[in-house]
């Protein structure tokens, strides 16, 4: 994790820049400002922001819990463009990770865009394996795939 990084649980204050890093992210299946309010308020629900020591959003991750559920979903995984290759993505990762830990889940799955290499190569390298095609998943029609993580235990 870059030393200048803040990587913390997203609050209130959060929600503006949320919701302009989501529009420079992502061209459609965006999360709307009611949603954001509704994950940050939410006890099935986390969002995590990386910032700069100074406040700047470089990144986030929203992760869904079910109730008495053994596997955690991350939803979204966003980094700001200028901020990309900097190992925000990998951080913001882990911590969903420790998250779904915390709360007994036993594995991380996610969707990503089967055209997004990038993002491909971010999971793959941290240990996800692919696993169902999901044709025409995304809005504008693009396939998507499933990929899971087993996840250790959280240490006592």
């Amino acid at each position: 994790m870059p030393a200048d990084l803040d990587l913390r649980p997203a609050r209130r204050d959060d929600l503006d820049a949320l919701l302009a890093l989501e529009q420079a992210s992502f061209s459609g299946d965006r999360l709307s400002r009611a949603q954001y309010h509704r994950h940050l308020r939410s006890a099935s629900a986390q969002v995590w922001v990386a910032t700069t020591a100074a406040g700047t959003l470089l990144g986030s991750a929203v992760v869904f819990f079910r109730r008495g559920g053994t596997s955690a979903r991350l939803y979204s995984l966003a980094t700001a463009s200028p901020a990309r290759g900097r190992g925000i993505g990998r951080a913001l990762l882990a911590a969903a990770e420790a998250a779904a830990r915390a709360r007994g889940c036993r594995r991380l799955v996610l969707e990503v865009r089967a055209d997004n290499a990038a993002a491909i190569a971010l999971y793959e390298r941290a240990g996800y394996r692919r696993g169902k095609r999901l044709p025409h998943y995304y809005e504008d029609g693009a396939d998507g795939w499933r990929y899971a993580k087993p996840l250790a235990p959280a240490a006592d």
